[in-house]
């Protein structure tokens, strides 16, 4: 039987100090929310969720959020993909309607609405470059701050340092992403190294059963050696080394092809230099992040949305040495 979510908090708190002795003295955390590339609709959710754990934990406080600036940019509408050769009748009136609904959308696309379109794009890229400044090592050391989280970055983000920015994290501090942070830098190998992997591509969303490669570390949060999700957008992940990352939750098959049989990498955790490296692939639906019961589109449960709280609380606090837990790679788990 699982534990219930009671046990489930009691148990992740529990892992580190208590709020009465680390309230006033809580780690200083800062979120990054910004993104180059795809933006995913969970991000304002996901900051709401992190700043409630870290008040609710009494550990850690968000004391700033690195975000997007309201800036909307007008897209120029994509031409519909060629039909095949042997494209059916189906395809071809799908075909017909795509493209009068392009050619009427083009009409839109005046010379007046592309150039407010590039003015919006130089201003969102300068706003987004603006609030990186918050993650420059300056910044960060005049500021405190002990964490940076990466919750669903995407592209290759403008820090103004971003070697200095590993190295900040290889000098003792620590580093937590979730779902699209391995999405983030694919152009950086210092950045992938320094997570443990990189994002390579994903499929539908579906069921997924998970399996714990270590039932004992803060990220597992009580949850025992299985944890079943109703529905979640599953990354698929590269340039991984296995042999420098201490897993956490991973899959025994492909989650869109049941019965192909391979060890799918969830969630680990890793040191780099002096520095605490937690990442979890999961994230991606609002219904994980958020318990609330009126959320519309629910598809996870309320209980395994505070069961994915518990993880990241457990391993945000692993990464900033409020929980004991192990980081020796075990490449032997399958």
């Amino acid at each position: 039987m699982k534990p219930s979510l009671r046990l489930l908090f009691v148990l992740a708190l529990a892992a580190g100090p208590a709020f009465s002795s680390f309230a006033a003295d809580a780690k200083r955390v800062l979120v990054v929310t910004t993104t180059t590339g795809f933006r995913h609709s969970s991000i304002a959710v996901a900051e709401k969720t992190l700043q409630k754990l870290g008040e609710e934990s009494g550990v850690f406080t968000v004391v700033d959020f690195a975000r997007q600036p309201d800036i909307q940019v007008p897209r120029k509408p994509n031409k519909p993909k060629d039909l095949a050769p042997d494209a059916d009748d189906k395809a071809k009136a799908r075909y017909e309607s795509d493209m009068k609904k392009f050619d009427a959308e083009m009409a839109k696309w005046t010379p007046e609405v592309e150039k407010d379109a590039k003015d919006k794009q130089a201003q969102l890229d300068a706003g987004i470059k603006q609030s990186l400044e918050k993650v420059s090592p300056s910044n960060l050391a005049a500021n405190k701050i002990d964490m940076v989280i990466f919750a669903n970055t995407t592209g290759d983000l403008p820090l103004p340092d971003k070697e200095g920015f590993i190295k900040w994290i290889e000098d003792g501090h620590a580093f937590a992403a979730m779902h699209s942070g391995s999405d983030t830098f694919h152009k950086f190998p210092g950045y992938i190294e320094m997570l443990g992997g990189e994002f390579e591509t994903h499929h539908a969303q579906v069921p997924a059963d998970l399996v714990a490669a270590d039932t004992a570390h803060p990220a597992n949060a009580g949850l025992g050696s299985k944890w079943d999700l109703k529905q979640e957008e599953m990354y698929h992940i590269k340039s991984q080394d296995r042999s420098k990352v201490h897993m956490l939750w991973f899959m025994q098959h492909d989650p869109n092809e049941t019965a192909t049989q391979v060890f799918f990498p969830v969630s680990w955790c890793k040191l780099a230099g002096k520095g605490h490296v937690f990442y979890t692939s999961l994230g991606h639906r609002e219904d994980l992040w958020s318990d609330d019961p009126a959320l519309p589109g629910r598809v996870n449960t309320p209980e395994i949305s505070k069961q994915y709280q518990a993880h990241i609380l457990g391993g945000i606090k692993w990464a900033l040495g409020l929980a004991d837990g192990s980081a020796t790679p075990n490449p032997e788990v399958k």
